[in-house]
């Protein structure tokens, strides 16, 4: 279907997205709690900000177990996690989930033991496992600004210490969350259903003809906008394609950097480079806004030229050249943070990406949702990997963790490289009509 170019429209069916920039909001806040709450303040993931001594001396001996718990449920809830979408619908579900997490982050600001952290940090897990292109990008922009900005809010609410008896680190969590929660109630007044649900009162400002629209920018994507009945076959069957598997491995490579950034990135900067906490959280802005610029210059290049393939190798070349700066030029520090420009960008970046880069190679509405589960596991996988390979034994170069983290880089560009050659020989099957690509005859993969 030929898409009609009607700016009036557009910008109507733009407005109707606000359901998008809710799930924006959300993640903004979630991925702020998640990340800057891990590794911000003192500099020692999740441990460190719990600075009364009755609790840290307890809670460090258990360092391990309450970081890595996360990925736990994280992974398990995936599967079933895209089919309930799908069946409360988006306004409900996101909306709940968005306050449980918000609930949960003010739980974390009363916490008085490690075995309540762990409890917390699995709940968590289950509740993180929540278009294509520029879209997967402006959605992953609003991430990477609440990581640019995420420490400097906390280092503002740090000097709330002592009110009400509570240390500044309890409040980070008590008003972010209550912040989340405000966001829950605001998604379900503004969130919009599926657009094949014409019973939903959320799309009444649209019409049958806009409906059917945004139905066909979804095919012209995809060509699986259409509901397809549950099928656990169909839904495991995507085990059996080895691309599916691909796609994981590299957005496991990707969030391998961007979690062990989370992580190292406030270390370097206060211990290694020798700024001071306030400007050290500072500092942790320009990054993350470059890498804002570079999600929104691929997603742009990659929809205008129809490339993902060579997008996802960009990224991934610019961070191995940051991540070798930063190891490799040591005793230079302006070095090493324009280094870490390049890093950040390249793994930030890149998660899009990749996201996108499934998403234009992947048809079927249950093969899509195992696909979604693979991904989460990959990407949980890069999250225990680049949250424990970055050792204080290492310092200052932290040689062996800058190298896990920029052969992850290399791995994606052989994935890539692999992915792309079978993509063209299908492609010029299909054109020869000697095969049929995703049940579609007019598929054609996107390398």
């Amino acid at each position: 279907m030929a898409l009609p170019q009607d700016p009036e429209r557009q910008a109507r069916l733009d407005f109707g997205a606000a359901g998008e920039t809710k799930v924006f909001s959300d993640y903004d806040k979630s991925y702020l709690e998640q990340r800057e709450n891990s590794g911000s303040e003192s500099y020692d993931p999740i441990i460190d900000r719990y600075t009364e001594a009755e609790i840290k001396a307890v809670v460090r001996k258990f360092q391990s177990v309450i970081t890595l718990v996360f990925f736990i449920t994280y992974v398990v809830a995936q599967p079933p996690t895209t089919i309930l979408t799908r069946f409360f619908g988006p306004r409900i579900w996101l909306a709940t989930i968005t306050l449980c997490w918000g609930a949960t982050m003010i739980g974390f600001g009363f916490v008085k033991d490690w075995k309540t952290l762990v409890g917390l940090r699995l709940i968590l897990g289950l509740l993180e496992v929540h278009e294509v292109g520029k879209r997967y990008s402006v959605f992953y922009l609003i991430g990477s600004l609440a990581s640019a900005f995420g420490g400097i809010l906390a280092y503002g609410l740090m000097q709330m210490d002592g009110i009400q008896g509570y240390g500044g680190w309890r409040w980070i969590f008590i008003i972010e969350g209550c912040l989340t929660c405000l966001v829950a109630f605001l998604g379900y007044i503004f969130l919009v259903s599926f657009p094949d649900n014409e019973k939903s009162r959320s799309i009444r400002f649209l019409s049958a003809e806009d409906r059917q629209l945004i139905i066909a920018r979804v095919n012209q994507d995809r060509g699986d906008a259409n509901l397809e009945k549950f099928s656990f076959k169909e839904w495991l069957g995507g085990a059996a394609d080895w691309k599916i598997w691909a796609y994981g491995l590299c957005f496991g490579c990707a969030t391998t950097v961007s979690y062990a950034l989370a992580y190292f990135l406030p270390i370097i900067l206060n211990l290694e480079l020798g700024f001071d906490t306030g400007t050290a959280q500072c500092l942790i802005a320009p990054p993350y806004v470059f890498a804002g610029i570079v999600m929104i210059a691929t997603g742009w290049f990659g929809d205008k030229y129809h490339q993902r393939g060579l997008c996802v190798v960009f990224n991934a070349m610019l961070c191995i050249i940051g991540l070798a700066v930063m190891g490799w030029a040591y005793s230079d520090t302006r070095a090493r943070y324009f280094g870490v420009f390049f890093a950040t960008a390249g793994a930030n970046a890149n998660v899009p990406s990749v996201l996108t880069y499934q998403a234009n190679n992947i048809r079927g509405q249950w093969k899509r949702a195992f696909c979604s589960a693979t991904l989460v596991g990959g990407g949980a996988l890069g999250g225990i990997v680049g949250s424990t390979v970055f050792r204080s034994e290492d310092s200052p170069t932290y040689i062996p963790g800058l190298s896990v983290a920029m052969g992850s880089q290399v791995v994606i560009l052989l994935v890539v490289g692999a992915l792309t050659l079978n993509f063209k020989a299908n492609n010029k099957k299909a054109d020869r009509g000697e095969k049929i690509l995703e049940d579609s005859p007019s598929f054609r993969y996107t390398a």
